[in-house]
């Protein structure tokens, strides 16, 4: 029984070690293959990066596998330690114990305790038998899924390699950190993972205030974001668009904010002519949704500060699904909604009322308090949606859903409250309002001599009068007496 055990040990000792060198032999192909994958610019062809990602995919993978046994071969080590030193020690006190002869007394003193501890034994291997076996289907399923881990610690909301922008004399560079995200009190570790020759980098330590993607590809990386600090702001490279999205969700980013401006007038301009010519009829236009990553290759390309607008729609592979979802998300991304804060409760209110006529006349006085460029937008994207809507009988777009659609996409509250996310249908109903009666609205502001809009009477009368100061009942007070005085 002792030499199987210490053979067993033997050979899984040599496991381990085998397995030791095809970790390390993989975790060094694959981060290799990383950081040339980082340094890949964003302007190759898509084709060129797609399969760039999918070699990068393999070897992660591979990576991961290795990783994975390991680890697994690390547990079955340190489980068998538990049997494999005290085996052979307690065998040697009972070779002991009979070669020597020893008096009958000490032999049942030690019997007791030599029971005690086969038992733990026997109990610890049968333990160890029953954790292989579940390891064991643990990491067949591990390597049969094809998506790879992220590793949470029970304190840190997100951690993992990132490639920090960071500018010395000589330039700019990206350095490799190891970083941990706390959501609770907001803090951003970063561990340097290779020390620069001639420099001694230190852990830091940043409170983040915000989380931007990154809108342009102006640093030539691909899955860039920005993070603003207390610090200082800091630029970030994530290892793929899926581990990006991970971070700025823990971080809770947000999408880079578009500008109500001319380019952005051209880009719906181009949007609404591009639908027009080729998805009037399309079934579910603008209600179904394309590719995210098309959507964001499309917004990047004409928002680029180096060629801005300069993307012709006709010549690439966009279809109607990419274009909608485009000028949706555009509209969205506005600093400030379409229809503006501050007129945002006034417009509420107007919607909550029963009556249709006072609805009509305090949304067309309300559409020109707007400012001048929001009006001017606001008037080119009815106009579209109102042809659009024409053709419902073909594309199945009713106002009723054209409302559904845009209503949040260009009227939002300031803040996010319950009673904000109630109103969410009043914006639709603005937004109907503003389709079926485009004509009369944008002909021209309401004449001057018509009186602004008041809320209309109460249909039905209280069943209660309210009492108010001036028509409650006098209160009678008892007049003051003259004293009696008795006669002595």
């Amino acid at each position: 029984s002792s030499f199987r055990s210490y053979f067993l040990g033997f050979i899984c000792l040599l496991v381990f070690q085998e397995r030791r060198k095809k970790f390390e032999k993989e975790s060094e192909k694959y981060y290799s293959q990383l950081d040339k994958h980082m340094n890949l610019s964003s302007k190759k062809k898509e084709t060129q990066l797609q399969e760039a990602d999918g070699l990068l995919d393999k070897e992660r993978q591979t990576f991961y596998e290795s990783s994975v046994e390991y680890v697994y071969q690390i547990q079955q080590v340190q489980d068998r330690k538990k049997f494999d030193v005290v085996e052979p020690v307690l065998a040697f006190l009972q070779s002991i114990l009979t070669l020597n002869n020893l008096t009958v007394e000490m032999t049942q003193d030690f019997l007791p305790y030599k029971q005690e501890l086969q038992l733990s034994l026997q109990n610890t291997r049968n333990h160890f038998e029953s954790t292989r076996e579940e390891m064991e289907e643990l990491m067949k399923r591990m390597k049969g899924s094809a998506q790879i881990c992220i590793r949470h610690s029970q304190q840190a909301t997100m951690e993992g390699y990132i490639y920090v922008q960071e500018k010395w004399a000589l330039g700019v560079t990206w350095v490799k950190y190891y970083c941990k995200y706390f959501k609770d009190n907001k803090l951003f570790i970063m561990m340097p993972v290779e020390q620069k020759t001639g420099t001694r980098q230190t852990t830091a330590q940043l409170t983040l205030k915000s989380c931007v993607r990154r809108k342009t590809d102006s640093t030539d990386k691909r899955f860039c974001f920005d993070i603003e600090t207390n610090e200082s702001p800091v630029l970030l490279q994530a290892i793929s668009e899926v581990n990006r999205k991970q971070w700025m969700e823990a971080m809770d980013g947000k999408e880079p904010v578009m500008d109500l401006n001319d380019i952005g007038f051209k880009f719906v301009r181009k949007c609404i002519n591009f639908v027009e010519t080729k998805g009037l009829t399309q079934e579910g236009v603008y209600r179904t949704v394309g590719s995210n990553i098309q959507v964001q290759k499309l917004l990047n390309a004409f928002f680029d500060p180096k060629c801005a607008a300069d993307v012709d729609f006709n010549s690439t592979d966009m279809d109607i699904k990419t274009i909608t979802s485009a000028l949706k998300f555009y509209l969205r991304s506005l600093s400030e909604p379409l229809m503006t804060y501050s007129l945002h409760g006034e417009l509420i209110l107007a919607a909550k009322s029963e009556n249709l006529d006072y609805r009509l006349v305090a949304v067309h006085s309300l559409v020109y308090k707007l400012p001048e460029r929001n009006r001017e937008m606001l008037e080119l994207l009815i106009k579209h949606l109102v042809s659009v809507c024409s053709h419902s009988s073909e594309n199945l777009m009713t106002v009723s859903n054209m409302g559904v659609i845009f209503g949040p996409t260009l009227m939002r509250a300031e803040e996010e409250t319950v009673a904000a996310m109630l109103d969410i249908k009043f914006q639709n109903i603005v937004m109907e309002i503003l389709i079926e009666d485009y004509c009369k609205i944008f002909k021209g502001p309401p004449e001057e001599t018509i009186p602004p809009p008041i809320p209309p009477p109460r249909v039905t009368p209280r069943r209660r009068q309210p009492i108010t100061i001036s028509k409650r009942p006098p209160r009678l007070y008892p007049g003051l007496q003259p004293p009696v005085f008795e006669r002595k």
